[in-house]
C-alpha cells in the first residue's frame, strides 16, 4: 500500500514539474529561479493533496526536510530579488 501511495506522489510531482517546464518553455520565460519556485509550489500542493488522514509513513516524515530545504532556498531567492530592487546604499 505504501509503495502505491509513494508512486502516486512521485508521479504527481513529476507531472507538475514537466508541465511547468513545458509551459515556461512555451511562454519563453524559462529561468532557473522561476522553475524552482513553481516546482516548489507544485511539491507543496501535491504533498497537501496526498496527505494521509490517520497515519504518516516514514517517507513522508523525511519529506519534511526536503520541503524545509526548498523553503530555505526560496527565502534566499526572495531576499536576493529584494536586494536587487533596492537602491545601492540602503544597507551600508
Amino acid at each position: 500500500m505504501t509503495t502505491r501511495r509513494r508512486q502516486q506522489y512521485l508521479v504527481g510531482v513529476l507531472a507538475w514539474a514537466v508541465s511547468v517546464l513545458l509551459v515556461l518553455v512555451t511562454l519563453q520565460s524559462l529561468s532557473y529561479e522561476l522553475y524552482f519556485v513553481l516546482t516548489l509550489i507544485g511539491v507543496l500542493v501535491v504533498t497537501a493533496l496526498t496527505a494521509p488522514f490517520n497515519l504518516t509513513p516514514r517517507w513522508r516524515t523525511r519529506l519534511r526536510w526536503v520541503i524545509l530545504l526548498g523553503l530555505v532556498v526560496f527565502t534566499y531567492l526572495v531576499f536576493r530579488r529584494v536586494l536587487a530592487v533596492l537602491p545601492q546604499g540602503v544597507f551600508r
